[in-house]
This record gives C-alpha cells, structure tokens and sequence, in this order.
C-alpha cells in the first residue's frame, strides 16, 4: 500500500513540483497551500508525513505543528524553509519534525529524505 503524504506550500509552482516528484517516487499524495487546510485534512484522514512551508496564509508552520502536538496526532513532518538556519534550533524541539530542510533544495536528497523518514 503507498504511503500517504500531505504537502502544503503556498506557492502552486513548489506544491506542484513535490506532487510530481512525489507521485513518480510512488507515494499517493495530497496538497494543501495553508496551514488551516492541511489541519483539514489530517482531521478527515491520517497521513505518514507531512512536507510543510514554514511561512504559509492564515496558520503558520509553527502554528499547525503547535495544533498538532495539542491534539496529539502523529505525523512525521519534513518542514520547509528559506530561512531554515534561523528556524532550524527553534522548531527541532517539536517531536515531529524529523528534518528541516533549506529552500531551494536537491531534489536527489530530499527524495533520500523522505525515503529515510518513511522506512
């Protein structure tokens, strides 16, 4: 069975890109483009990871990764970010976040990383 992952960017040109790298990789993927609709939809369905822009409309990264751990639900999370070194200290203290990655970045790794998160 795929593995199920949730991307959410604001920007249509990065949620596009991931859909598609994602999907040749053979995972079933879901897009979101903020924060309040990606809690939408890990409410009506669960998710092995989640790939999250740090700076998203309406609710931040932070702000859906501090909902998250409220409400106690589960979900790996790469989160994404072209400010990753300023963030990077203070978002590592959230549990499910397994890796911060710097925007732009190599597709090749970032496959390998989500591979490594998912095993």
């Amino acid at each position: 069975m795929p593995k199920e992952i949730l991307v959410v960017d604001d920007q249509p040109g990065i949620r596009l890109l991931l859909n598609d790298i994602l999907t040749s990789e053979g995972y079933r993927v879901s897009l979101a483009k903020t924060g309040k609709e990606a809690l939408d939809k890990i409410n009506q369905k669960s998710f092995d990871l989640m790939i999250l822009d740090y700076k998203l409309p309406i609710i931040d990264g932070k702000e859906v990764l501090n909902i998250l751990e409220k409400e106690k639900i589960d979900i790996s999370v790469i989160l994404m970010s072209g400010m990753a070194e300023n963030i990077r200290e203070e978002i590592e203290k959230n549990n499910l976040v397994k890796k911060v990655i710097a925007k732009p970045f190599n597709i090749k790794d970032f496959c390998v990383q989500v591979e490594e998160i998912l095993l």
